[in-house]
């Protein structure tokens, strides 16, 4: 590369993946830590790419190696696509070793290029190794009476005719008693059609918030730091009684809370209309953060999406995304937030700043 020559991207962030990989086998390795250090410094596309592979490696580390009989026979065929061998312990491809000798010094390229062979495929690797985060969460499942998985809606009559509509990857427990009726959400979301009963309040639960109603049809989404709220007919009560001060908030049609950990709510007016929008394949977000939205996005998508910056996800979002296809969506999204959305493997999505 000329001195004044910027690398491009894609490269700098392919590169970043090979060094991942070849660090982490022989992390000891003089030579190779040197051969790193001046690819590193040659040009800060080639830092930002490094900065951005060790996010994602970080996340990917939690991944728990669950299904191996699931991801090792994918991987198998993915490096036969790939023209790579089956097994690390096959030779690798004559034509594979010419395209890393510009990574390291020619007297150390024998040395490493078996290596740099296994790293064209790490990519593959990852994404069977991300399999292991689509694991049924057991506890949660214990717990309910009834969950979807992901891209999965269902809708269930309850004994008092009572409807209620679970979004994918929700999950529900249901207790009735002469004098009450007790939903929790253990997870996710769902839209609830109640029958009128005043002698038999309807109660959702979720987390420390309390949502109580007569007769009426709403929407509840547990986040991780929040839980969003909006009636789409009749009135219900919020009541989140274990942060101080206590907070009651009175919701009508078309309107709208969320209420976060520490109390701190957010009211909003809309159509009543996208109420529960997910329930036509729709996401609607009105000057929502980057990440909640992503959050939402993950309850469609098999495999991991990854934001690997802080500030990003911060950013205000506002449209409507088809859920059908979500990582289209999620490149709508990234192109009015000026990012990009790389497709790693076809359980890996990485959004980053541009």
């Amino acid at each position: 590369m000329a001195e004044n020559e910027v690398p491009d991207k894609k490269q700098a962030s392919r590169e970043a993946t090979e060094w991942m990989i070849l660090l982490k086998d022989d992390p000891d390795d003089a030579a190779l830590n040197t051969a790193f250090e001046v690819w590193l410094n040659a040009h800060p596309v080639n830092k930002a790419a490094w900065q951005e592979m060790q996010r994602a490696s970080e996340a990917m580390d939690q991944a728990v190696p669950v299904y191996a009989d699931q991801w090792r026979p994918m991987l198998a065929d993915m490096r036969r696509e790939m023209g790579q061998p089956s097994s690390v312990s096959d030779p690798i491809p004559q034509d594979r070793r010419s395209e890393i000798h510009h990574l390291v010094p020619h007297r150390h390229t024998r040395r490493f290029s078996r290596r740099q062979g296994m790293a064209l495929g790490a990519s593959a690797v990852a994404a069977c190794l991300m399999i292991a985060v689509m694991g049924p969460d057991v506890l949660r499942d214990l717990r309910s009476d009834y969950a979807t998985g992901t891209a999965e809606t269902r809708t269930v009559r309850l004994a008092d005719d009572s409807l209620v509509t679970l979004a994918p990857e929700s999950a529900i427990s249901v207790t009735y008693t002469p004098g009450d009726r007790q939903i929790q959400l253990l997870a996710g979301e769902a839209y609830f059609d109640v029958s009128s009963n005043p002698d038999r309040p309807f109660q959702v639960a979720v987390q420390a918030i309390t949502v109580t109603v007569l007769g009426t049809a709403f929407d509840v989404r547990r986040g991780v730091d929040e839980t969003d709220i909006a009636v789409s007919q009749g009135v219900v009560r919020v009541d989140a009684g274990a942060v101080d001060p206590p907070v009651t908030e009175t919701l009508t049609a078309g309107q709208a809370v969320r209420v976060n950990a520490s109390g701190r709510t957010r009211r909003s007016d809309g159509p009543v209309q996208q109420v529960a929008a997910w329930r036509q394949n729709q996401l609607v977000a009105r000057d929502e953060p980057l990440g909640i939205v992503v959050d939402q996005l993950r309850r469609y998508y098999t495999g991991k999406i990854i934001v690997t910056d802080d500030v990003l996800a911060a950013q205000s979002v506002t449209g409507v995304y088809n859920l059908t296809d979500p990582v289209e969506a999620l490149r709508g999204i990234a192109r009015a937030q000026n990012a990009v959305v790389r497709r790693i493997t076809p359980w890996l999505v990485i959004v980053s700043r541009s």
